[in-house]
């Protein structure tokens, strides 16, 4: 029997306009043999089986059913100038014949780290590795190398990559948040994390100025750091108050703690990254994602005298950092036109599209009367159901019903030709235009409509 899914129009439709996504069936079942659960990203798994990506085209993703999807997830914000971009490509040419990596240094590394430098002072140098999550391991490493301490603090809910210690209290249910003082709880996110990991990791709350003062006073003096992503997507994707900001810049100079601005997805902000606009003087600050140009790629950046941990010129350094393919000459050619071709005016379009996409979503569900509303910033943005506002991770925290409805709209728009990440968040890219931004709204607002007046119908 021939499977079929509705996963949008290609050029396989049947008459009544499913698709016929058999190859990408074929596929999945191949996969699901060799990889456990059948892909390499539960992010990137559709139920019952993922759409495989082709090829890409600009702000276009082609499945290999030849389904072609106007792609907001971007490889999970990382494709700055969406699918294939020329001057990249061309870069990554003129490297690879020359050879792809080396036990030697490359001035292409320097390049990188100049252009970095220059786009924020306190970028002063860089060491780069391989990925967001390699980048924050090597940050925490660092703080604890410099402070003599050992733990650390971290908002919850805000995910900084597949490190024990920043796992903690990632997806943390009403059931298990607090602890018996009342205080966000160290919740286990992986079966196996040891006890000790949480007891090394203290919890704070994002959008509570005045209950973060008061746990970083009581435990301050015994922190190495405090890791901020101060628009956090996997806390809402809400920008986090300058009260909440100024309380955490505080209580790290107040105690000797190095402050850690994870900017893996936040750098695409502005010009400089995003600590700047939030008033943060971070000690390190971590990128990855569009400083790669769509190639692996991460960095931990920072003044001078914090970076002097890592600094091996003089024998074994306080904190050894390095990798067989960190600042490999593809990666650092790609990364250095990426950050070319994102300059202040790309950048400032960019937000300004994104900021018209929002604007348009909270109109329409306005219009349609829908309990919807829409979160982000600069060219980010992520859906939300419920009348509520949405302020960090608990009142963005959706029951079982409401995710499985945040699923269904995420399916629902790839039958509309978007692909949305699983919690349908989204990323803008250059080679997007007012046509594209208008064509989302329209469509996001109509899906949501759908979904919650069929509840509504069901509740009536």
């Amino acid at each position: 029997m021939e499977s079929k899914m509705n996963l949008g129009l290609g050029h396989n439709s049947d008459a009544a306009g499913s698709v016929i996504a058999k190859h990408s069936e074929a596929a999945y079942l191949r996969e699901r043999k060799v990889v456990p659960g059948g892909s390499m990203r539960a992010a990137s798994w559709f139920q019952p089986y993922p759409p495989y990506a082709a090829r890409g085209e600009g702000c276009w993703v082609v499945d290999i059913d030849g389904r072609r999807m106007l792609d907001c997830a971007n490889n999970f914000f990382s494709l700055i100038h969406g699918h294939a971009f020329g001057p990249v490509l061309d870069a990554v040419r003129d490297v690879m014949v020359k050879g792809t990596a080396f036990g030697m240094p490359t001035e292409s590394e320097i390049l990188l780290a100049e252009a970095l430098a220059a786009r924020n002072p306190r970028m002063e140098q860089t060491r780069f590795c391989n990925s967001g999550t390699e980048a924050v391991l090597a940050a925490i490493k660092g703080a604890r190398g410099i402070t003599g301490r050992e733990r650390i603090a971290k908002f919850e809910g805000c995910y900084h990559g597949a490190y024990d210690w920043v796992e903690v209290s990632l997806d943390p249910a009403p059931s298990n948040w607090d602890d018996e003082n009342g205080n966000p709880a160290s919740v286990r996110c992986n079966a196996g994390t040891p006890d000790s990991v949480l007891r090394e990791t203290v919890i704070l709350p994002y959008d509570d100025p005045q209950r973060c003062a008061d746990i970083l006073r009581r435990e301050g003096h015994s922190l190495a750091a405090v890791i901020v992503d101060p628009h956090a997507s996997r806390a809402g994707a809400v920008a986090m108050s300058k009260e909440t900001a100024a309380v955490v810049q505080e209580a790290c100079r107040r105690d000797g703690i190095m402050l850690i601005a994870d900017e893996v997805i936040s750098f695409r902000l502005s010009y400089e990254g995003a600590s700047r606009l939030f008033g943060l003087e971070p000690d390190l600050i971590t990128t990855a994602k569009i400083i790669g140009g769509g190639l692996p790629i991460g960095a931990v950046s920072g003044p001078a005298d914090r970076m002097s941990v890592f600094d091996h010129s003089a024998g074994k350094p306080k904190v050894s950092m390095g990798g067989t393919f960190s600042a490999n000459p593809l990666s650092m050619a790609a990364g250095l036109v990426s950050l070319e071709h994102y300059s202040r005016p790309v950048v400032d379009r960019l937000n300004g599209l994104g900021e018209r996409l929002r604007g348009e979503l909270r109109k329409g569900f306005a219009k349609a009367g829908v309990a919807a509303t829409v979160t982000g910033m600069g060219s980010l943005f992520r859906l939300h159901l419920g009348a509520g506002d949405v302020t960090g991770y608990r009142s963005a925290f959706a029951d079982p019903e409401t995710a499985k409805r945040i699923r269904r709209i995420q399916l629902a728009m790839l039958n509309e030709n978007v692909l949305l990440t699983p919690n349908c968040s989204g990323s803008l890219s250059t080679p997007m235009t007012e046509a594209e931004a208008l064509s989302i709204a329209d469509k996001l607002v109509n899906v949501v409509t759908s979904e919650l007046g069929d509840r509504q119908g069901a509740v009536g």
